[in-house]
C-alpha cells in the first residue's frame, strides 16, 4: 500500500534539515577566527558552506522526485563514470593535491572529490546487482567474490590517492550490503582474516600510518607531531563538560586545533555545546539510521531495500568513524562528519544520497 499522498518520510526530512542547520552554524562558529586570519573575511567558510548546502538541498529535492528505479537503468554508466573519475584524479596535472592526498579534480578553490561519487555510485550498482543476483550471494564464486572484487578495485584506486578514510567507509558500506543480502558467515570470517592481514600491510607500507597508530596509543609521546590533533581535540571536549562553554566560546578554534571546521568539527561542537549538545547530534544520527532502516523494511522492491540500506549504512559508518576519531577511540583517518563538516563534494553527495532515500520512502508501505 502506497504511503498517504505519496509524501516522503517527514521525520527523516526533519532530521536531515536539523543536522544541516547545526552544521552551518558550527562551521561558522568553528571557522570564523581562522577564516579572518587566512582570508581577511570571517564569513569566508560560512558563505561557501551556505553555497554548498543550498546546491545540495536543491539537488536533494530533485533526486527526491526522480523515481529511484531510474538509477537502476543507468547503473553501468554511473559506475563507469565513477571509475573514470577515480583514474583521472591520479593523473598528474588533473588531480589536485591537498593534505598529502591527490583526491580532487577542479579549478582553483572549486573542486570535486571523485571518491565521494564512487561511494554513491557503487552503492547504486551493488543494490542493482544484489537485487538481480541475490540467489547467488551464498556462492563464493558466483556471488560473494564478484561483489568483493568490484568493491576492492574501487578501494585500491582510492588508496592510490591515498585516502584510507574514504576507502574504509566504502568497503564497510559494501560489506554491510552484501551481509544483508544473505552472504555466508563463513565467507565473512575468511574475509575478516584476509582483511586484518591486508590492513596490517597497508599500515606497514606507509610510515605516516604507523605514526598515526602510535600516536593513537599514546598521543602525548609526540604532542607537537602526530599526537597533536587528537590531544587538541580532547582538550576541546574535556572543558565542554555537561553544558559546554557556550556557542561561539570555543578556545581550541584559536589556532590550536588545525582546520576545526572539517574533520574535527565535532570537537568544537562538544566544547561549545557540551555533552548535551554532542549527545543530541549523535541521537539525530541514530534517528536517521532508524528511519532509513524503516524505509528499507517497508519497501517490497529488493533494489529499493538494498539501495536504502547502502545509503543509511554509508552515512552511519562515516559518522561513527569521525566521532570515534574525535573522542580518541580510533586512530585519525581524515574523513568528514556527514552534514556538519565543511566541504563541497561530501555535503552535496550526501544530500543527493538522502534525496534518493526520501524518494524510496515515498514508495514505502504505511
Amino acid at each position: 500500500m502506497a504511503k498517504a499522498e505519496n509524501r516522503p518520510d517527514i521525520v527523516l526530512l526533519t532530521v536531515i534539515f536539523a543536522l544541516l542547520i547545526i552544521g552551518v552554524i558550527m562551521v561558522y562558529s568553528a571557522s570564523h577566527i581562522w577564516s579572518e586570519y587566512k582570508y581577511d573575511d570571517s564569513l569566508y567558510y560560512l558563505k561557501r558552506q551556505l553555497l554548498f548546502a543550498g546546491a545540495g538541498v536543491i539537488a536533494m529535492f530533485i533526486f527526491m522526485f526522480i523515481p529511484y528505479t531510474t538509477w537502476k537503468k543507468y547503473v553501468n554508466i554511473i559506475l563507469f563514470g565513477c571509475f573514470i573519475l577515480l583514474i583521472a584524479v591520479l593523473i598528474p596535472g588533473i588531480g589536485m593535491v591537498r593534505g598529502g592526498a591527490q583526491s580532487w579534480i577542479g579549478v582553483g578553490a572549486f573542486s570535486i572529490q571523485p571518491s565521494e561519487f564512487m561511494k554513491l555510485g557503487l552503492i547504486v550498482f551493488l543494490a542493482a546487482l544484489l537485487s538481480e543476483k541475490q540467489k547467488y550471494i551464498t556462492s563464493l564464486t558466483k556471488g560473494f567474490l564478484p561483489c568483493l572484487l568490484l568493491t576492492f578495485t574501487a578501494f585500491g584506486l582510492i588508496m592510490l590517492q591515498p585516502d584510507l578514510g574514504t576507502g574504509l567507509v566504502l568497503v564497510l558500506t559494501c560489506i554491510t550490503m552484501i551481509f544483508i543480502a544473505g552472504a555466508r558467515v563463513s565467507h565473512f570470517v575468511s574475509l575478516g582474516v584476509l582483511g586484518i592481514v591486508g590492513f596490517a600491510l597497508l599500515i606497514i607500507s606507509a610510515p605516516y600510518r604507523i605514526n598515526r597508530i602510535t600516536a593513537f596509543l599514546n598521543p602525548w609521546e609526540d604532542p607537537l607531531g602526530d599526537g597533536f590533533q587528537i590531544i587538541q581535540s580532547l582538550y576541546a571536549i574535556g572543558p565542554g563538560g555537561l553544558m559546554g562553554l557556550g556557542l561561539g566560546n570555543s578556545l581550541q578554534k584559536y589556532f590550536y586545533l588545525p582546520e576545526p571546521q572539517t574533520d574535527f568539527i565535532f570537537a568544537i561542537l562538544a566544547e561549545e555545546l557540551g555533552f548535551i549538545g554532542g549527545t543530541a547530534v549523535i541521537l539525530l544520527f541514530f534517528l536517521l539510521l532508524w528511519r532509513g532502516v524503516k524505509v528499507a523494511l517497508e519497501n517490497t522492491d529488493p533494489f529499493a531495500r538494498y539501495l536504502a540500506i547502502g545509503i543509511v549504512a554509508m552515512i552511519a559508518i562515516q559518522a561513527m568513524i569521525n566521532i570515534s576519531v574525535v573522542i580518541g577511540l580510533i586512530p585519525v583517518t581524515g574523513i568528514t562528519l556527514p552534514f556538519l563538516s565543511y566541504g563541497g563534494s561530501s555535503l552535496t553527495l550526501t544530500l543527493c544520497s538522502v534525496g534518493i532515500l526520501l524518494n524510496i520512502s515515498i514508495h514505502s508501505r504505511i
